[in-house]
Formats: C-alpha cells, structure tokens, sequence
C-alpha cells in the first residue's frame, strides 16, 4: 500500500513545494485510501455482513430498505465510464522528465529552460482503432502521450509513435475514425484496418498516402513500448523572452532503439498474450526496471519553412533530419507503475491545448480542429466540467479562478466573490498579465473560406521519401502488408484502386503486391513473393526499386526513417526463453542467467512441467506459453533434459519458430542436439558448413540416438556462418558469453534460408 504523504493536494498550497520525480506522487498520496479494517459503506456507516442481502426471512424477497446493497449495487452498476472513441486500449505509467540542456534562446518555459530539475509526468500508450478489450498488437498507430506536471500547469504532448497524419484537416477526422473502425452492420473487424469501408475511404483520399507507408512499414507494430519512437506530430512554437517565436516538433527516441515484431509473430501474439506490451512494461517496472527515452526537439525558423518545397503546416508532412536535425535536451524515466488503472490511466484526461507559457499552437489545421475536441471529448467520457480536478488530471500549481460548481465539484471555495472584477474581494484573484499566457502575434489578413493551401497537394512526394529510406527488407515487409491487408478486401475495385495509387509511389511495390493479389504486375521484371517468409529474390529486386521524389527538400532518402540503420543495439530488455527438464546442466544454466540480468536482459525458464526441476524454477512450460513471447531462445546442455525436449513437439517448435522469426538461437553442449533434431537441422547444415561433431576433450559425449534422429549431430560450435545468423552454439556459458549478449542485441538476422 502506497504511504500516504499528504492530507490536501498540493494545488490546494499557496506555495508550490520543491519539484522532483516524486512530487506528483506525494500530490496523488491525498487521495490514496488506506486499507483499513472494518468494512464500511460510503458515508462511513460500519457493516456488519456484506455477504447477504436483508430479507424478509431467508426465503424472502429483499427488502427495499437494505441500503448496503442498494448502495453496492448502484455503484457497480456504474463503475464504467465511455471508452475513448480512439485509443480505448492503453496502458500508462508515471515517471519524470530531466532537462540536460536549456532551451532559454527559444522559449521562457520553465519546463525547457531549468535545467536538472525533474518534472513529474505521467504516459500513456495506446492503439487507436481497438475496443478497451482488443488486443496489444495489432497493426495500428501507436499513441504516445505525456502529461507534464510542471510549475507553470500541465503540458501534454498528446502524439503517436509515426510523425504524421492521415488527413490534413480535423474535418474529416470522423470519417476516417468511422472507416476503420469495426464495420458497422456487422461489427467486425475488431482493432484492424483491413477491411472495405478504410480502404474504400483511403482509396478517395490520395493526401493519405505517406501515412499509409508508415502504416505498412515494421514501425505499426512494435517489439515493446519502450523501443518505439514518439513524436508531437504536429509543429507547434517556442516565444523566447524577446517575443520571438520558433517552430518546433517534439521527438521522443528510445535509448533502446526503435525495433518491431514480425508480422506472424504479432499475430500469433495476439492470441498467446493480449497483454503483451502493457505486461512488458508492468513487469520491467515492477521488478525495479525502467522505461527511457531521449526528449528532442526540432527548432527553425518561418524563413527556412518558407523555404522549402513543403508545407510543414501540413500534418502528412515530416520535416525531415536531414534538414534539421533532431537537439536531444532531455530523458523521459518511467519508473512508477500507477496503483489503480482506471483511477489513473483510464481517466487521465490529455489535450493539445495543455502549453505553457512560452508555447503556442501553429496554423495546422489537424491541430487547431484538435484544440476543440479534445475538451468536448473529455467533457462527454467523464461526464463534468470538474474532470480536471481529478487527481491524475489536477496539476501541482494552485488552481485560483471564478468557476464554481458543476457536477461532482470537488473543491470547496469559501467567501461570496466568484467574479472579476470585484472590489469585495481587492481584485483578486487577478489576471497575471505578461506574466501569464500570452498567445504569439501573428499578424493575419485573408479571406475567410473552406479552401486548402495549395502548397498540401503533393501526396506522393514524401511517401516515396519514405519508400527509398527503407532498407530491402523493410521494403520486402511493406509489400507483404499491404498484400495482406488488401487480400482482406472484399471488393476487386478497392484493390485495384489501392495498387493504382502503390503505382504513384513506386511500379515495382506496386507490382509485388499486384502478384501477391492475383492482379496483373505494373512492371515487366517481378520476383516471386515469399509469403509468410521472407523472399531473398524479392529483397533483392525491391533494394534496386526506388522513387524520384518531391515535397522531400530535395532529398532522395532520409536518415532516421529507417528501424535498420542507425538505431541502438542492446541486449537491455531482452526476454529469453530457457528450455529445461530434469537432468538439465544447472550450472550452465544459472550462469548464463546471471550474465544476461547483469546486461539488463530478462530470462525465463520454460519447463516440461511448472515448480523446482533440478533445483531450478520453471514459472512457465511448453505447453502454457509460446516462442513468440521471447526475443531469443537457449537450450542449455545436460543429456537427460535434451533428450526429454526433442522428445516435445512443442520443444522443438521454440527453435524453429525463432529461426522463421530471424531471432537469436543459442545452445551449450548438448543443447545443440535440439537444433539439429528439429525441421531446421538441415538448413543449419547448410548455413553452417562445418562445424564440430565430437564433443571436446573432458566433455560429455553427444546425446545417444539424437544424432541419428537429426541425421546431422554436428553442432557443438558455430561457426563463423552460423554466428552471422544468429545461431550460437558453444560448450559452456563462459565461452558464448560475448557471442549470446551480442547476437542478443542485435534483435533479428534477416536472410536466413528457408527451412
């Protein structure tokens, strides 16, 4: 049970305390209820039994009078709350935000000016298109928001983790939601885009076509929350202390590195575990763990924007690094799970108005139909004008103003001044003048009208930007998701419609989806596509397939837009699954656990049965838990046990699954028996040459009779071949330590052959 540090929340002080990582946790400890003892109702009444209901005799009807109950029951009856229309599925969890260097010449914000001083905050991620019940991985935009409880009131950066949009005005926001959302005359399906009513939408809205790239690309479905990208979305802008004003976009980089889940893998996900990410980052939490990333921003001028062959008011448009580069200035720490989910992450309330001073919006016209929404939707989910005075949604300044009453008003205001101006009150409380919010003056003169600028047209410019920026695998991905995604289309002309726009953005994507659709190819030199695999023919066709762009400021790639190139390796955060059963070689085991929790990695041991298996314990088995959940896999050595595993069918699956997957395959001693007695025995033959076939001097003997099963007992050491896979094979834990953190790090092995 959390302690309980404060008696009234810090907003109702006159003074604000000293600022740390912990202060909005102190703030939110007012509202924390302790335990206790004697069961009550909630006016405080003692119960005496909250078993049975009051009737009349123990066959009778309930009484009318039997105000527990009736009190019980009226607040279970009204324990939920409207899902959020968007983003329903979420998980949040509290941390701080530490400025490392001030951003003084660009804005007066005391959250971007002082640094070392660590500001509370709470995140929460989310999918968009799911109901609260789907599932953690589907392909879909991330939502990636922060609430920062800072001095001056609360700023929220309310973004995702793709930097771009769907559509350039809120307008049309509603019809987009009500495309991909379930189908209405069937409902169905749940937290997915492909389907007839989106793409029939997308098909009609050409400005789309950059975001539907992201949206195809690795980056919809990531590994874990805290190995995507966050970005504002928007261009907003910083008022220094002389009033000038800078355009800005908000970066948020995992200092983990931005890395993603397979296709198969995801799905497959999805019905082992629903709760893969919002459990990933619980439990990092909870064992003392934490989730990082890197604040940036991106700062320049209106003269630059003008200069450029693209709009960035434009919501579907990115400012590409190339241009400017991303100042990394702070870290984001989540270290604090929240002690109630609805009390805190299902009822925090964000909006894009939330800035301080020293911000401002832009003239984006996403963002500005965003500042008008986001307070009617909270209005609408939790039901009163004082859903700020909830405890996760109040900021740690002192609230003071004129607004009184409402629905579940919670503050007490004394006194009978609730006007300005007043005299009985001295004028108080008074506005703050420049001291306070001031809005940035720009100077505008139009015609007002429903028209769009003509520097959005360019639909297809940055789309092919982001197309050349891929690596060929990352390409080879994005055909087989929109394959798949279109193959889930009913009608023929939403398809055809699809690939005519594919066309616009390159012939030989365009023609690699056709084929996998049935459809004639838009180019005369195709490969064939490799289904759920990857295709080393189709890679090496769509590594020569590239675009000439536009709206792009001249460039023909980008860094950073890219999962492959660039991003940080590291074998922090890792899950790997352990393969035991008795007889297993105990000491290799504990050793190599002891090397990867020292990387920050985790591992687990996934048994024959649950409980102590030669002194270890097994927390998972073979048949309650899947490949799929685990960055990598290591069988330890001990003839017993690998003779007990190539004997499970599910055992075996555990490599073979990894090795489809691209992810690092490890084993010591007769471990390796297991590799070679499964399905990839053979296509580790053939990537592996030679290799070792008898065990050292002073080591145990291969296993018996495996070696006849596999048809290939082979394995006791990697060979250079093997190790460029990710296939690590050793004689003990000490002698692959290196080799397994690394491969480990490295998080796929892209073209192994088929097996």
């Amino acid at each position: 049970m959390p302690k309980r540090k404060r008696s009234t929340p810090i907003a109702l002080q006159d003074t604000l305390p000293t600022f740390d990582a912990d202060t909005k946790a102190d703030d939110l400890s007012a509202n924390t209820a302790p335990g206790g003892k004697t069961l009550t109702d909630n006016m405080g009444h003692p119960v005496s039994d909250d078993q049975n209901s009051l009737r009349a005799g123990v066959h009778g009807p309930t009484l009318l009078e039997d105000f527990f109950f009736r009190e019980k029951i009226m607040h279970f009856d009204h324990e939920r709350i409207p899902e959020r229309v968007v983003h329903a599925r979420g998980a949040g969890a509290h941390g701080y935000f530490r400025l490392d260097r001030s951003l003084a010449e660009y804005t007066t914000a005391k959250v971007l000016t002082e640094v070392g001083v660590e500001t509370p905050l709470f995140v929460r991620f989310s999918t968009v298109a799911g109901s609260r019940g789907s599932v953690d991985t589907p392909r879909d935009v991330r939502g990636f928001a922060v609430k920062f409880y800072t001095k001056e009131g609360n700023w929220d950066i309310v973004g995702n983790n793709i930097p771009v949009f769907f559509i350039q005005d809120a307008i049309k926001f509603p019809d987009l939601i009500h495309s991909v959302k379930p189908e209405p005359h069937r409902e169905i399906p749940q937290a997915a885009s492909a389907h007839d009513t989106f793409y029939d939408f997308i098909s009609q809205t050409p400005e789309a076509m950059h975001m539907m790239m992201w949206l195809h690309s690795d980056r919809t479905i990531p590994r874990s929350f805290d190995m995507m990208d966050g970005f504002g979305v928007h261009t907003f802008r910083l008022i220094n202390a002389q009033g000038q004003a800078h355009f800005v976009k908000y970066h948020f980089k995992p200092v983990l590195g931005a890395h993603s889940l397979v296709w198969d893998e995801a799905q497959k996900i999805a019905g082992k575990d629903a709760d893969f990410h919002r459990r990933n980052m619980w439990d990092t939490i909870d064992q003392g763990g934490t989730l990082e990333w890197e604040f940036g921003v991106q700062v320049f001028t209106e003269k630059q924007a003008a200069g450029w062959d693209f709009d960035v008011l434009d919501p579907t448009k990115l400012v590409p690094e190339d241009l400017v580069p991303v100042q990394r200035v702070g870290h984001i720490v989540l270290n604090r799970n929240p002690d109630n989910y609805f009390a805190e992450t299902e009822q925090v309330a964000f909006m894009p108005t939330n800035i301080v001073p020293g911000m401002d919006f832009s003239n984006d016209p996403l963002l500005q139909g965003r500042t008008f929404s986001y307070l009617d939707t909270q209005l609408s989910r939790l039901g009163s004008p004082n859903w700020n005075e909830l405890p996760i949604n109040r900021p740690l300044t002192p609230v003071r103003n004129n607004q009184r009453d409402g629905h579940m008003r919670q503050t007490i205001n004394p006194g009978r001044v609730a006007y300005f101006p007043n005299t009985m009150a001295a004028n108080l409380p008074a506005p703050a003048g420049a001291h306070g919010f001031v809005s940035y003056p720009e100077q505008m003169r139009d015609t007002k009208q429903r028209a769009r600028a003509n520097s959005f047209s360019d639909h297809y410019g940055q789309a092919k930007l982001f197309w050349n920026s891929m690596t060929p695998v990352e390409r080879e991905h994005i055909a087989k998701s929109w394959a798949f995604e279109l193959s889930m289309c009913e009608r023929r002309d939403l398809r055809l419609h699809m690939l005519d726009h594919l066309e616009k953005v390159n012939e030989t994507l365009a023609s690699q989806v056709a084929i996998a659709l049935g459809e004639q190819p838009r180019t005369t030199k195709t490969a064939k596509p490799g289904g759920a695999q990857d295709s080393a023919d189709e890679v090496a066709l769509l590594a020569t397939a590239t675009s000439k762009t536009t709206a792009s400021g001249k460039l023909q790639k980008a860094k950073a837009l890219s999962q492959e190139g660039g991003q940080p390796k590291l074998p922090k955060g890792r899950k790997v699954a352990i393969l035991i059963a008795p007889g297993v070689n105990t000491a290799q085991v504990k050793a190599v656990q002891a090397e990867l929790a020292a990387a920050g990695a985790k591992s687990e041991l996934v048994g024959t049965r649950l409980g102590l298996i030669d002194g270890l314990e097994a927390k998972k088995t073979l048949s309650n838990t899947d490949p799929v959940l685990y960055d990598a896999v290591l069988v330890p050595g001990g003839a017993a046990s690998v003779q007990a595993l190539v004997a499970r069918p599910e055992a075996q699956n555990f490599v073979v699954e990894c090795y489809r997957h691209a992810k690092p395959i490890f084993a010591l001693s007769e471990g390796a028996e297991l590799l070679t007695a499964s399905p990839i025995g053979k296509a580790l033959k053939a990537v592996g040459g030679k290799a070792d076939a008898k065990a050292p001097a002073g080591k145990a003997a291969p296993v018996q009779n495996l070696s006849e099963v596999a048809g290939s007992g082979w394995l006791w050491t990697s060979t250079a071949s093997l190790k460029a896979h990710g296939i690590v094979a050793g004689h003990d834990a000490g002698a692959t330590k290196n080799d397994i953190l690394k491969a480990l790090a490295e998080h796929r092995f892209w073209g192994r052959p088929v097996a």
